[in-house]
Order: C-alpha cells, then structure tokens, then sequence
C-alpha cells in the first residue's frame, strides 16, 4: 500500500521515471505517515494514439467525480 501505476506516453528517460517515482514515493511517504518501503510505482507507457482509447474514455472520462485532480485544471 499503495502501488500507483504511472501512465505517460512514450518518451521520458529512465532518469526522469526514476526521479518522478522517487519524488511520488517521499512526498506519499511523507502526506501519508508511512515509511518508503510501503510504495510501489509503475510506469505504462501509452501511445498518444492509443490514449483516448485506453486511457482516457475508461478511466479518466469514466471517473471524473473519483479524480482529485482532471486534466486541464490546476490543483
């Protein structure tokens, strides 16, 4: 608890995935209460074609009241 599973299109670096999960992991670490070693973190890669269909009409259009935050809304 809890494993979050990063979806982005192709094109970011193993350095940049690895900073983002890391930064992910110590900020929920931190909000939470719980030490780093609860975390897991995936990344899917997702091809801008394939967004809408995958990603985007099942779980993001699907979900709108369960999103804390929706895309093209700042926080």
């Amino acid at each position: 608890m809890p494993h979050i599973i990063v979806k982005l299109w192709p094109g970011s670096s193993e350095e940049q995935k690895t900073l983002l999960a890391q930064r992910i992991v110590d900020e929920g670490a931190e909000i939470l209460g719980k030490g780093v070693d609860y975390f897991s973190v995936a990344f899917e890669e997702i091809t801008p074609e394939d967004w809408a269909e995958k990603v985007y009409k099942p779980e993001i259009d699907k979900n709108m009241s369960k999103l804390y935050k929706k895309p093209g809304y700042k926080m």
